[in-house]
């Protein structure tokens, strides 16, 4: 590896989001990619990743250089030996799912379970446990718990809402509807929970930006290390899903947003 490429997974990553903030827009649309795909590094051509990230070839062979590779092979290089036999072959092995029963139901629930099941192995692998843990006390110590989780979020975040009410935690859910935001809810010795994920929620991170002004704590649960979330004073839990075509699996993401219910509510009634 030449001088200055990243010589680990940690250090590519703080490499990326060094450079993200100052990248064009193609370029950017690359910097996203990587960041929510990482895992497919190691398993794609170029012109898979190209297209992931809808630019042309020569632009992500272009951000490759920028982050201080020679070219993909050598990012990718990077990835096949920091992951060997631990990222499965999802292209190959969705590949022979779609050969033995293309356009049938079966073959697309075998799809989005074996999505399912990746992402939730991916969640074990990169969660980093003492985050968690700060996340966990934070919002046990809350007077009242705000959650915030629009559009492809707000499953997530109305589910949240859900357990805790079932586990006694104080807690408000903000919808949004009719344009109300409700910011003058949020209370010193409140905490806010924000969900969101790429393409991000305009109206979660302006309610980010300003519940942090005011010094007021916030967990995060996001996607990628370039998420707009990261540019404040939150906890940060990130959760990574695999892609099934325009859809994304929630399965990881609702998973550690059970864990964080349970686990506050857990530490409240002891």
């Amino acid at each position: 590896m030449e001088d200055g490429a990243p010589a680990s997974i940690k250090q590519f990553e703080e490499r990326l989001i060094d450079v993200s903030e100052s990248l064009p827009k193609r370029l950017r649309q690359c910097a996203d990619y990587v960041a929510a795909n990482k895992d497919r590094i190691a398993v794609s051509t170029v012109a898979e990743m190209a297209e992931g990230a809808g630019v042309q070839p020569s632009a992500f062979m272009r951000f490759c250089r920028i982050l201080g590779f020679s070219g993909f092979s050598e990012m990718q290089r990077l990835f096949r030996e920091s992951y060997a036999g631990g990222w499965p072959d999802y292209s190959t092995r969705l590949k022979h799912l779609r050969e033995k029963a293309e356009g049938s139901a079966s073959a697309l629930l075998a799809e989005f379970v074996d999505a399912g099941r990746a992402s939730l192995e991916n969640l074990l692998k990169t969660i980093d446990a003492k985050t968690l843990d700060d996340a966990v006390e934070a919002l046990a110590k809350a007077q009242m718990i705000h959650i915030i989780g629009l559009r492809r979020s707000f499953p997530v975040a109305s589910y949240i809402s859900y357990a805790f009410e079932k586990m006694n935690v104080p807690a408000m859910l903000h919808s949004g509807v009719g344009g109300l935001d409700n910011h003058n809810a949020i209370r010193a010795g409140d905490v806010l929970l924000a969900v969101t994920f790429s393409p991000y929620s305009a109206e979660t991170v302006d309610m980010v930006e300003a519940v942090s002004a005011r010094g007021i704590p916030v967990v995060a649960l996001t996607d990628t290390i370039v998420s707009p979330l990261r540019k404040f004073e939150t906890i940060t839990l990130s959760v990574s899903e695999v892609d099934f075509g325009a859809f994304r699996s929630l399965s990881a993401t609702l998973c550690l947003a059970i864990v964080l219910s349970v686990a506050v509510g857990t530490k409240r009634s002891e």
